[in-house]
């Protein structure tokens, strides 16, 4: 590919977003405001008045780039709205294709992302932005190339998507299994109370992350999990414990060494004969425990102590961890397989980005 240099900032201009007043539902001329979430479809929109003076048009040719917080340097296409303050539309210069001016950013996306600046809302470094330089061959040499990525991009595109929807398959066949075992219990299987079975503690109120040592002897668990290190130990290794508190409240940790649990935890010991440790964790794993509280949900010791479930007998407690075991082994190897595999899709994609923008670029028909 020949062709000249030039600096980004020369050929394209950022437009940052602004945010006009918004409605739950659209009016006659109003549009979707285009917030990330919004362009990823994963939330519903706002709508804005364009002629409001805080509006920012975005076509659907236009490329919208987020310039705030930790996806910052992405580039979206093909949605028509009103670009949001965390966003910037980018005014292309016409000597420029729009689809090539795309994938150069695509290119560049780990750079500007790892070059964010600020502290508490990381934002786009622009100056690093209208520093870059890319290559400007002749419109139609730009257009041979967006056709051949297009081509390359697309066929990576398809083979992710599928390794993402066969890693999706792969985290449902446990969850699967994980249903057929608790719903499929028989007469066999006593009724019986928490409390019953296993010795219900709170983890130890006196110990907060404060308390965890660098390269302590044991474990530590705390609400968020397994998450430390301490100087001494208070429980043995394969005793569950239960987030009481917070975002991770009603998930269970089963620590495989060791342990002290500290403030807001409840640990579950269980009593001889009755149950095992690795079976208890599985069981509370699925089914769903009392919480109390909205905005901040917690779960009492006395809910827990009361809490029914149905327990096997021994024997069968043993061929259920065991099986579940081996499960989990073989969807970790097949569910590691599909990331390392949509890792390496990513990779190529960068590197034919980077054999296009030096002129190295040559795609199988």
């Amino acid at each position: 590919m020949t062709s000249v240099t030039t600096k980004i900032g020369e050929v394209l201009h950022l437009v940052g977003g602004r945010k006009p007043q918004l409605h739950r539902l659209p009016k006659a001329g109003y549009l979707p405001f285009l917030s990330a979430k919004v362009l990823r479809g994963t939330e519903m929109p706002e709508y804005g008045d364009p002629k409001d003076k805080n509006s920012v048009l975005a076509r659907a040719d236009d490329l919208v780039m987020i310039c705030t917080g930790s996806n910052s340097g992405e580039v979206f296409t093909g949605k028509i709205g009103l670009v949001a303050s965390t966003m910037a539309r980018i005014d292309v210069s016409p000597s420029i294709n729009q689809s090539y001016v795309r994938y150069f950013l695509q290119m560049h996306f780990h750079l500007l992302n790892g070059a964010m600046k600020g502290m508490t809302i990381p934002s786009l470094d622009r100056q690093l932005f209208n520093a870059l330089t890319i290559p400007v061959p002749t419109l139609d040499e730009q257009q041979r190339i967006v056709r051949r990525l297009d081509e390359a991009v697309e066929r990576i595109d398809i083979a992710k998507a599928n390794a993402e929807a066969n890693l999706q398959s792969a985290r449902a066949i446990f969850e699967s299994h994980l249903h057929a075992t608790f719903e499929r219990g028989n007469d066999a299987w006593q009724e019986m109370q928490l409390g019953q079975i296993c010795q219900v503690e709170w983890g130890n109120g006196d110990l907060t992350k404060s308390a965890f040592v660098e390269n302590g002897e044991f474990l530590a668990v705390s609400a968020a999990g397994a998450d430390g290190r301490i100087g001494h130990k208070e429980h043995e290794k394969f005793t569950p414990v239960l987030s009481a508190i917070g975002a991770q409240c009603g998930r269970m940790f089963l620590p495989d060494e060791d342990f002290t649990a500290i403030k807001n935890t409840i640990t579950l010991t269980p009593r001889n004969g009755t149950c095992t440790g690795k079976f208890l964790y599985r069981l509370l794993s699925y089914v769903e425990l009392p919480k109390r509280g909205t905005a901040q949900p917690f779960i009492s010791k006395g809910d827990i102590q009361s809490f029914l479930v149905h327990v096997p007998p021994a024997d069968v407690q043993e061929r259920i961890v065991d099986l579940l075991e081996n499960i989990e082994r073989a969807t970790d190897e097949l569910m590691q397989a599909y990331k390392a595999k949509i890792i390496a899709l990513d990779d190529l994609k960068r590197s034919i980005l980077g054999e296009a923008f030096s002129g190295e670029l040559t795609v199988a028909s």
